[in-house]
Formats: C-alpha cells, sequence, structure tokens
C-alpha cells in the first residue's frame, strides 16, 4: 500500500512539474494564435476560443525571419559540432591523468566561467573586427566556442571518468590499437554523454544573447529579433517569434531523448 502510495505520489508530482515547464509555452502559442479582444481584456481565457493567425501572417510576411532562423541554425549546429569535435578527445585524454591533474584541469575550466559574457564580449568585438569576423557565422560561431567548450568539457570529464579502463584493456587484449578500442568501445559506451552534452550546448548557443548582438550588425540571430519586436512593443509578433524559437529546442530534445538512459554503463565490463 505505501509502495502504491509513494507511486501515485510520484506521478502527481511529476505531472504538476511537467505542467509548469510546458504552461509558458502554451501561454505563448496561445497569445500568438488568439485575436486580441480575447487577450486584452481583463479576464483572458486559458484556451484558446477563436483562432487569428494574422500575426503569424504578419511575421512571415515582414521578411525577418527565415534569415535569423537560418544563422541561428547554423551558427547553433556549427557551436555543437566543432565542440564535440574539440572537446571530446581532449575530455578523454584528461580524464585519464591522475587525480591531482585532473582536479587541476576541472579548477581551471570553473575559473573560466566565472567572467560573465557581457564583460568579455565588447574585448572579442573589438578583436574579431580587427580580424575580419563581424557579422559572419564563423565569428559567432567562435565567440560561442569561447563559453562552450569549458562547459561541454566540464560534462564530458565525468562523462569519461565514469568509463572503467577494464573496457579499454580488454580491447587492447582482442587485438585493437588505442584508436579502435577508442572509436569502437569507448566512445560508444559514451554516447549518452556526449549527446546530452551536444544537445545543451546546441541549446545555450540556440538561446545566445549577448556575442549576437555584438556580432551580429545585417542579419541578426533569432533570439536578437524576439529582442527587437519587444522593444518596439509589437504583442503579439512578439509571442510568435518566442514559439518559433521553442520549437527547435523542443524538436532536437526530443531527437536527442533515446539517448538519455540513467544505465548506458550497467554491463559494460561484463
Amino acid at each position: 500500500m505505501t509502495t502504491r502510495k509513494l507511486h501515485f505520489g510520484r506521478i502527481i508530482l511529476i505531472t504538476v512539474i511537467s505542467t509548469l515547464m510546458v504552461m509558458p509555452v502554451y501561454l505563448l502559442f496561445k497569445i500568438s494564435i488568439s485575436s486580441p479582444s480575447e487577450v486584452l481584456t481583463q479576464h483572458p481565457t486559458f484556451l484558446i476560443h477563436h483562432f487569428d493567425f494574422s500575426h503569424w501572417r504578419d511575421v512571415f510576411q515582414s521578411g525577418n525571419i527565415w534569415a535569423p532562423l537560418e544563422k541561428s541554425l547554423i551558427v547553433a549546429t556549427g557551436t555543437m559540432a566543432l565542440a564535440t569535435v574539440i572537446v571530446a578527445p581532449a575530455s578523454y585524454a584528461i580524464s585519464r591523468l591522475s587525480r591531482k591533474v585532473r582536479f587541476g584541469y576541472i579548477a581551471a575550466l570553473f575559473f573560466t566561467k566565472m567572467f560573465p559574457t557581457v564583460g568579455i564580449a565588447l574585448p572579442i568585438a573589438i578583436t574579431f573586427t580587427r580580424w575580419g569576423l563581424v557579422d559572419s557565422d564563423f565569428g559567432l560561431v567562435m565567440a560561442h566556442l569561447i563559453e562552450e567548450i569549458p562547459f561541454m568539457a566540464w560534462i564530458l570529464l565525468s562523462t569519461f571518468s565514469a568509463i572503467p579502463k577494464a573496457l579499454e584493456e580488454a580491447a587492447l587484449v582482442d587485438g585493437a590499437n588505442r584508436m579502435q578500442a577508442l572509436r569502437y568501445v569507448v566512445f560508444p559506451v559514451a554516447a549518452q554523454g556526449i549527446a546530452v552534452a551536444a544537445m545543451y550546448v546546441w541549446l545555450n548557443s540556440w538561446n545566445e544573447f549577448t556575442f549576437a548582438l555584438y556580432l551580429s550588425l545585417t542579419t541578426k540571430t533569432l533570439p536578437l529579433e524576439v529582442y527587437y519586436y519587444v522593444q518596439r512593443g509589437g504583442f503579439f509578433e512578439t509571442a510568435a517569434y518566442s514559439t518559433l524559437l521553442a520549437v527547435p529546442v523542443i524538436l532536437i530534445t526530443f531527437v536527442l531523448q533515446r539517448y538519455l538512459k540513467s544505465e548506458y554503463l550497467s554491463g559494460a565490463v561484463k
């Protein structure tokens, strides 16, 4: 009976938390497709009674949607790919060092995260201006990597540290060389941690605002477009842009959720 009550309480708790997480997205979507008379009232309703797609039509006809969307997708995907290629091998190498040396690297990673983005954005913008990287996708990717490489390394260090060395030793005994052991044994086992780290890097780059504000002059990213609509007071257009900003986040989380399993190391040594 007690077990059943705990299970029921867990279901209720998960339902409440899920509802609180989904509610802001629903409200944004509701505002974006509702008529002004339904929203701008003293007691607005929770459900949608009168659909009005004119706000979405205005957003798509404005000509300010496809270029920012393309730029945000390119920058977020490029940041995720480059960070994964750079950080995954480096994190594995650091994880195989002694405990004291590994602690030193982790402390250095935390130290780099102490500097606020707004404090380093202006010097980076000045440097990138000299290098001709301002208002380019590659320049924005490089700026995002400054923040995302330490973050991803911090996640992957714990991932590779949890993989037993016995797996590599068994592969070497079976005739594999070091690179084959990494490719066919270590990295597949670490796929969950790599996928989670890559997902967070993509989301952070997708939602990044400060570097985009300094380094995007002509073509804005999608978060910048939302900000400019907020400044202009476009209430319903802001809701439409914000809903569109949330859609790729939901999609990439859904695609990568199959890697989010807790027992990914269970039975690996056996």
